[in-house]
């Protein structure tokens, strides 16, 4: 149990930082420790909305957190994931997996684009440019650009079963012009609404188990807390670059697993040990 703790709060304090959540990692972290693969699911989604909910109050109180965008992100994303999930069954495990890895490589690699941090205070719109506020930061978002980009990571990321943590934030960056702390604060309400959804599907199947549940849960608070105080303090830049090497290194064990479930890899080391 201290094991896991430990290893959970470390993620907590990591994946808050950067806003992506980390409940893929919980999960595996948890099927390690031998806890059933249906609780360890649903004990992810529980101390991700924890920790995420942790987070976001930070991010709140410094007023990093633009819930008119989270709105109208977390609906595209909701629709378009919906489509995605809808058509995941034309491609095969293996195929998904790697597309899920292409994904992440990209989602690290546009973090390095260089996006200038001066501020659009102009409050002057016009159609398909709308105006946002976030604490004393002001900023146009052009939807003709951020839409197709949000419908897109939503379709992805219903397709290959994942809440999109991984790219909500180079979205909310790139295509919205957000600055990286609100984006960061932005995509932890994002990722907490979608954990307690999640969670919620699970409980009612009876596979809540406070036992592991809420000690976690108090260790991933304080792990939210922790980071959300850390991302605020930490220049953009080094976030960004911690997101990216996160992602890229989320993408090598999606490849690694992909090979592996194909039986590439054993094939591969197989004929290495012959020859």
């Amino acid at each position: 149990m201290s094991i896991v703790g430990f290893l959970i709060f470390t993620v907590a304090v990591l994946m808050t930082m950067v806003g992506k959540g980390g409940g893929n990692f919980y999960v595996v972290i948890l099927a390690m420790a031998n806890v059933p693969m249906h609780q360890a699911a649903t004990t992810g989604q529980f101390i991700l909305f924890t920790a995420s909910v942790a987070g976001m109050v930070i991010f709140q109180k410094n007023k990093s957190v633009s819930w008119t965008l989270a709105v109208l992100i977390g609906s595209f994303t909701a629709l378009s994931a919906l489509g995605g999930g809808y058509f995941s069954h034309l491609f095969s495990g293996f195929l998904l997996k790697m597309i899920f890895a292409v994904m992440l490589l990209i989602a690290g690699a546009v973090m390095f684009i260089p996006i200038s941090e001066k501020k659009d205070t102009d409050k002057e719109t016009y159609f398909g440019i709308v105006n946002f506020k976030s604490g004393d930061e002001r900023y146009n978002v052009n939807l003709w650009v951020a839409l197709p980009v949000t419908v897109l990571t939503g379709f992805g990321s219903g397709m290959v079963g994942v809440s999109g943590g991984s790219f909500l934030v180079p979205l909310m960056v790139l295509a919205c012009g957000v600055p990286m702390h609100t984006a960061v604060g932005t995509a932890s309400a994002l990722i907490a609404a979608i954990a307690f959804m999640g969670f919620t599907g699970h409980a009612v199947q009876g596979d809540f188990n406070p036992s592991w549940a809420v000690f976690l849960a108090f260790i991933t608070i304080v792990g939210g807390i922790i980071g959300g105080k850390f991302a605020l303090k930490a220049k953009p830049k080094h976030l960004k670059t911690l997101f990216a090497y996160t992602n890229w290194l989320a993408a090598l064990f999606m490849i690694i697993n992909a090979l592996h479930t194909k039986g590439i890899i054993y094939s591969m080391f197989t004929s290495f040990s012959i020859g």
